[in-house]
């Protein structure tokens, strides 16, 4: 694949410039797609109330039209128009956490096309916060649908390169502005049930809704056969974010996960097995020796860091053809929860087995 292939436009991350917003807007306007940054990963976007462009990002992505897509607005005010009514808490949560990595899931205005929501009445909805998706928002001055712009089930890019690795010149126009800030993808938040259930842990913490909201639950992945029916959110699905390698899980202290991995290694290899392993930088020593492919996503705890890397990593093992990913799984606090989520939808089960 070439280096920068005609499809690929680059653009300043913080002072996006206006001919190229201008170029992608008009790609949106008649019916094509456009890959764009957010501050989460990139998004796939189309015009969200063309049918026929929402239509093109299901072929593009091989996505099930039961996984509904996330609806990317200028503002409240352009959310508005989207749907029929929205609680008082919709106008609370997004005053305090738009622009930023939340969507929130409303019930939905009947001119918003079944394509973009798997054919339910709700809608997810967020106003991102990168300059040059807030940039192309302004311009095209109309709502774009966008998921994660790789192929479905697998690792979201983070970096232009990793859209041109799954989805090469199918996409009209891809707005390179480097890597993303946060590298996970957004909290959904389902609003139309009491109390709100956060569908996918993301950007915005439990702990940070609930000092809004008070207590809200969290649902439960769904296996495909549930989801023809239409999923209350995307990102929902038991295996997701998947690399092409077995994803095997440790949980437990730092010093424990990293003796269990470097023995889980040598047991793998002495199979036959190719192995690459994810650690932390304390976990290093002792895993490095027993494995062949090692990469470090940054110090135990230091969950930010840890989210920029995620998918990247696994896109880098993934690349050197390893059969098995020995990864261990963050606690379910904070931003880690994020990160423990897309890690056990990448090993396709939950830990507990």
């Amino acid at each position: 694949m070439p280096h920068d292939p005609n499809n690929v436009v680059h653009v300043n991350p913080e002072e996006p410039q206006p001919g190229v917003i201008k170029r992608a807007a008009e790609v949106l306007r008649c019916g094509g797609l456009v890959a764009f940054p957010t501050e989460t990963v990139y998004g796939l976007g189309a015009h969200a109330l063309d049918a026929n462009a929402v239509r093109k990002i299901f072929v593009v992505k091989e996505r099930p039209e039961w996984d509904p897509l996330i609806v990317h607005v200028a503002d409240i005010a352009m959310a508005e128009t989207l749907v029929t009514s929205a609680p008082p808490v919709f106008h609370e949560l997004a005053k305090k956490f738009w622009p930023g990595p939340l969507t929130l899931v409303v019930h939905k205005a009947a001119h918003v096309p079944n394509e973009v929501t798997a054919g339910r009445d709700t809608i997810a909805l967020r106003q991102p916060h990168h300059p040059v998706a807030a940039a192309l928002l302004a311009e095209a001055q109309l709502p774009i649908a966008a998921p994660s712009a790789n192929r479905f089930g697998r690792p979201s890019p983070t970096r232009a390169q990793h859209v041109l690795e799954d989805l090469g010149n199918r996409v009209d126009l891809i707005l390179d502005a480097g890597p993303t800030p946060l590298g996970v993808e957004s909290t959904v938040l389902d609003l139309t049930q009491s109390p709100p259930a956060i569908l996918r842990p993301g950007g915005i913490s439990r702990e940070q809704l609930e000092t809004v909201l008070g207590p809200v639950t969290i649902a439960k992945s769904v296996a495909d056969q549930v989801g023809v029916k239409g999923l209350r959110g995307p990102g929902m699905t038991a295996k997701h974010y998947a690399p092409r390698a077995t994803v095997e899980l440790f949980e437990g202290k730092p010093t424990d996960m990293a003796q269990q991995m470097a023995s889980r290694a040598i047991a793998l290899q002495q199979q036959g097995k190719k192995v690459g392993a994810i650690v932390s930088e304390e976990m290093r020593g002792a895993v490095e020796p027993c494995a062949r492919f090692v990469a470090c996503f940054g110090a135990w705890g230091d969950w930010d860091s840890m989210a920029r890397k995620l998918f990247g990593t696994l896109r880098v093992l993934d690349s050197q053809g390893v059969d098995v990913i020995l990864c261990p799984l963050p606690p379910a606090e904070g931003l880690a929860l994020a990160l423990r989520d897309r890690l056990q939808r990448a090993a396709g089960k939950s830990l507990e087995r």
